[in-house]
């Protein structure tokens, strides 16, 4: 699917064609085909490989220079479900004409410049369009994160009064998640780092112009992703330490479940073992007497409780 914008000098975001392609418009690939690809290549005059880069699920972030234009590629966060969280990537490219992002799937990164939000965003200051967009990436990272923080809460706080197997494969669907999100925040500042030093590149700059603001803008995306970074470290210390607690009191409560069943165990042997020797085909003790059942069942009786007792002073129970 193709989508061109471009932002008018008075605000607005206007929708073009490919026909009405203009220089300074933002032209958004999601999931393309390859005719569309080959197109969009034609026009822009962009490398096929850099538009396919963002095409596979598994591209960790990096950047990559041409000629005549410059690849940034991300990672962006999203959420497929309530406890599933995974990442993406995304190809921001940056052309003397146009800005271009390639995405596999619609996220809600992109999704926030819109017409709605027209105002905060220019397609024709590409360089700011393109730290606009690292720094949302980044928001929502956080944004991401603070769900998965209070989604952990509640499951623990669920597990602390039923051992509920559904709730620990939450919580391992969370886990995962943050192990998607670690990795990626870790290579999206690797190339935030990148960018930084891209920036005194003169031969990169014509594609690249930035201003004060820009500048400061980039410096707001660092910070962001530092914050994401420290918050996904201590998020996933915070789970794996939970559920190793509350594997430790599965494995506790089964130990005990263990120590209930062996000590019933013994217990009931007591009167088996008792009823199995008087019940014999040879002459026992009491056989003639007529209250040999009463006597018989009460000593059985008697042992049982006793070792119940002494069991029962030795935690068995």
């Amino acid at each position: 699917m193709l989508q061109i914008y471009k932002s008018l000098e008075s605000g607005p975001l206007v929708e073009l064609s490919l026909k009405t392609l203009e220089k300074g418009a933002w032209i958004n690939i999601i999931d393309p085909t390859p005719y569309e690809l080959k197109v969009v290549s034609n026009l822009t005059e962009v490398e096929p490989d850099f538009l396919r880069s963002a095409l596979d699920d598994e591209e960790r972030s990096h950047t990559d220079v041409e000629d005549d234009s410059v690849m940034v590629l991300t990672n962006v966060p999203v959420c497929r479900g309530k406890d599933d969280y995974d990442t993406i990537p995304l190809a921001i490219i940056v052309t003397e004409d146009y800005i271009i992002t390639v995405c596999l799937e619609e996220t809600p990164v992109v999704a926030e410049f819109n017409e709605r939000t027209a105002r905060l965003f220019r397609t024709y200051k590409k360089t700011r369009f393109l730290f606009q967009i690292l720094y949302k990436s980044a928001t929502y990272f956080l944004r991401y994160l603070r769900q998965i923080q209070k989604i952990s809460d509640e499951i623990e706080e669920r597990l602390r009064h039923d051992m509920n197997n559904s709730e620990i494969l939450r919580l391992l669907s969370l886990q995962k998640g943050l192990t998607y999100f670690n990795a990626a925040i870790r290579s999206n500042g690797a190339v935030l780092d990148k960018l930084l030093r891209m920036r005194k590149n003169t031969n990169i700059t014509p594609f690249l112009k930035a201003y004060e603001e820009d500048e400061d803008l980039l410096e707001d995306v660092i910070i962001e992703n530092k914050q994401a970074k420290e918050m996904v470290e201590m998020y996933a210390k915070i789970l794996a330490r939970l559920a190793d607690t509350f594997s430790s009191i599965i494995s506790n409560n089964q130990n005990l479940v263990m120590k209930f069943l062996a000590a019933m165990t013994i217990i009931l042997a007591i009167p088996t073992v008792i009823s199995s020797f008087f019940g014999m085909n040879v002459p026992v003790p009491l056989a003639d007497n007529p209250y040999g059942f009463f006597y018989v069942t009460l000593m059985a009786g008697s042992i049982a409780g006793a070792s119940a007792y002494v069991l029962y002073h030795r935690d068995m129970f």
